[in-house]
């Protein structure tokens, strides 16, 4: 059962790869790619040249400078205009203006965005988005992804109290790594309680000696290195909430805190109140109506999703549900982002059932 669950995640990741070698294929994109739609919004989180370990489950999450500059290259090849992501709604209204844009976004304020992402930014002239969670910056929040990551990393089995009781779970090999931490993100993921979720496994971290508000500290910046990135004239900061939630599990009232109460952080960190929001997770289980209503309510001229896709014309009419393609740490290749920004993956998946992101 533990291999069987580890090669579904490895099965998914290669139906992926092969939709993108299909769409890259000399044929269907020429020497200068077509950009389906108008443009691209791109999603990453870490940049960072330092390669994971080979079992590591969060390795999607992080791209090398390299590849980075890569889609940048590809992107001003392609004729696209980067612009800010705030920016993309007053540019899309204007029926006059036919020009294709990429905007780069970075969820989570990361440390290695300040140190190895901004400075590529800077060399190409792009502006670029970092999606703020508060709870990340002022060290209330775990990032409970990495904390299951650093648990069965760090030792050889344990014992947690999952809801259909107490389990022993054993990460002595890679594949039993990767189906420990599946069944802990699947913990949290469905938990109805969210925030008691994050708690449990905090604790099983302590556990495990580890201390799960210190990998806060080590990846995330603080108030500080937010404070000295802002004086970059290309950097642009988002909301990203207080605790990084699942919305669509709040009450109506947690929702409006997490997003105004976001904002309101944001504003005390670069001293620029945010126009820009991105949705925790960003999924479907986790965005719906409710949400996007409540982004706009809040006051949030754009806000982005992770559900995968071009910028389009219906985005004009909805600025608060913005789709966005994934800079995805297994598929960095040039030839990838070509095929992303023609479209052609995003038609792809639906025959093949799998989201290139």
């Amino acid at each position: 059962m533990i291999p069987l669950q580890a090669f579904k995640r490895y099965a998914r990741y290669e139906l992926i790869r092969a939709g993108l070698e299909s769409a890259a294929l000399p044929g269907l994109i020429g020497a200068r790619p077509a950009v389906g739609g108008r443009g691209a919004i791109f999603t990453l989180h870490h940049v960072d040249p330092r390669v994971p370990a080979r079992w590591a489950p969060n390795s999607w999450l992080k791209v090398t400078p390299a590849f980075l500059e890569q889609a940048i290259q590809v992107s001003l090849d392609s004729g696209l205009t980067p612009i800010s992501v705030e920016d993309l709604p007053e540019r899309l209204a204007d029926r006059a203006d036919k020009r294709r844009y990429v905007c780069f976004t970075l969820d989570d304020g990361y440390r290695d965005n300040a140190r190895f992402a901004a400075p590529i930014f800077r060399r190409y002239g792009v502006p670029y988005t970092i999606f703020i969670t508060a709870g990340f910056v002022e060290r209330s929040r775990s990032i409970w992804w990495k904390t299951a990551e650093e648990i069965v990393g760090t030792v050889d089995r344990f014992s947690f109290d999952f809801p259909d009781g107490e389990t022993d779970m054993r990460t002595e090999t890679d594949l039993q790594k990767i189906a420990a931490f599946d069944r802990l993100a699947a913990f949290v993921t469905q938990a109805e309680d969210e925030d008691a979720a994050v708690a449990a496994l905090d604790g099983l971290a302590r556990e495990c000696g580890i201390d799960a508000l210190g990998i806060t500290e080590r990846q995330t910046m603080n108030a500080v290195e937010l404070g000295e990135l802002a004086q970059d004239p290309l950097a642009r900061f988002g909301a990203h909430t207080l605790t990084h939630p699942n919305l669509r599990r709040v009450a109506d009232d947690r929702l409006r805190r997490e997003l105004t109460g976001s904002a309101d952080a944001v504003a005390r960190y670069v001293g620029v109140r945010p126009r820009a929001f991105a949705y925790p997770y960003g999924y479907a289980a986790a965005v719906g109506p409710r949400e996007i209503a409540a982004a706009r309510d809040a006051g949030f001229a754009t806000a982005v999703t992770n559900l995968p896709g071009l910028i389009d014309e219906r985005h004009v009419a909805s600025p608060n549900a913005f789709r966005r393609v994934s800079l995805n740490g297994f598929y960095q290749k040039r030839r990838y982002v070509r095929a992303l920004l023609s479209g052609l993956p995003f038609r792809l998946r639906a025959i093949a059932g799998a989201e290139p992101s």
